[in-house]
């Protein structure tokens, strides 16, 4: 049985929550690598990242490098003395990083690899319509998401998950993962398998305002996922025109209706209760939405409390 000394690498709340696993069932952590503190607020306050604030709880080391190849930080890296690195969220690490312990440096990714290597993984597996997904867990190489595979655990994803429901599902299953990896590394046992390469891999590509963008002429059911796979974070958005008024909105969670119409797509159609978009194969009606400068509200609260014009749309 190996005596394992590791240094875990994460950043926001999905890292958070496998680094207290690992402290919970006394694996000998001698650091934990995490990203800078930011200045955030009106205020600039600097800002520590969530693996930081659990990492001070624990009396944890913490190392905080802007630059990971700087020889600075590679020094009190090696003085660490770890001989396995765990990385749950992070950023990408150079070779000098990644190859320094002796049992290697292995990755927790939020998907069922070879699929939506990248950024954003569970976004754009519900944005797809996927039915499962899962956790993988790989030896680091020099590209991204593409090194060896450890090991792998399924999960379906419900009709109405949004992203921030699969979030929460893939941490707590990925925690046991990474823990059934730790433990085959510590015994000597793992197998690795390299990643098959398939003709069509989907990709998990950064998220950004373009493609975070409703297109009103696309299908019902694209409409429908792309809201729920970018909700909470950092939600679908739409151009409302109320007459000559133009608000950018962001929209959190909506319902479908399948139903025969001959309004012109984007029309928005509005009772004393609800609030539909008119869709090629239907209506997307729209549950919670938020306004520029607003809090986000459900459609009630919108339709009690803002003067909706003759014609309005969505673009």
């Amino acid at each position: 049985m190996r005596d394992l000394r590791i240094v875990f690498m994460g950043t926001p709340d999905f890292a958070v929550t496998i680094l207290k696993t690992l402290v919970d069932k006394k694996y000998n952590i001698v650091g934990v690598i995490t990203a800078p503190d930011k200045p955030a607020g009106r205020g600039r306050k600097l800002n520590e990242s969530a693996v930081k604030r659990y990492a001070n709880s624990q009396d944890l080391n913490i190392l905080q490098p802007t630059n990971l190849k700087e020889s600075r930080f590679n020094e009190q890296l090696k003085s660490l003395g770890a001989n396995l690195q765990i990385v749950v969220a992070f950023r990408m690490l150079p070779k000098v990083v990644w190859q320094m312990p002796k049992y290697g440096t292995f990755n927790l990714h939020a998907s069922l690899l070879p699929d939506y290597r990248g950024a954003a993984p569970i976004n754009w597996a519900i944005i797809n319509g996927e039915t499962k997904t899962g956790v993988s867990t790989f030896f680091i190489d020099e590209k991204i998401d593409t090194g060896k595979m450890i090991l792998q655990e399924e999960t379906e994803i419900t009709k109405d998950e949004n992203a921030g429901d699969l979030h929460d599902k893939l941490m707590h299953l990925g925690s046991h993962l990474v823990v059934k990896t730790v433990e085959e590394i510590k015994k000597g046992n793992v197998k690795t398998t390299p990643q098959p390469n398939h003709l069509k891999i989907n990709t998990a590509y950064k998220l950004n305002r373009d493609n975070c963008k409703i297109d009103w002429s696309q299908p019902l059911d694209s409409i429908y996922n792309l809201i729920r796979g970018l909700s909470p974070y950092p939600s679908a958005w739409s151009v409302l025109c109320n007459n000559d008024e133009k608000l950018d909105v962001k929209i959190y969670s909506s319902e479908k209706v399948v139903e025969t119409h001959s309004y012109s797509l984007g029309k928005v159609i509005l009772s004393k209760k609800e609030m539909k978009v008119a869709v090629k194969d239907g209506f997307i009606k729209i549950l919670e939405i938020k306004l520029p400068g607003k809090r986000t509200m459900d459609i009630k609260s919108l339709l009690n409390g803002y003067h909706f014009k003759n014609e309005v749309k969505m673009l």
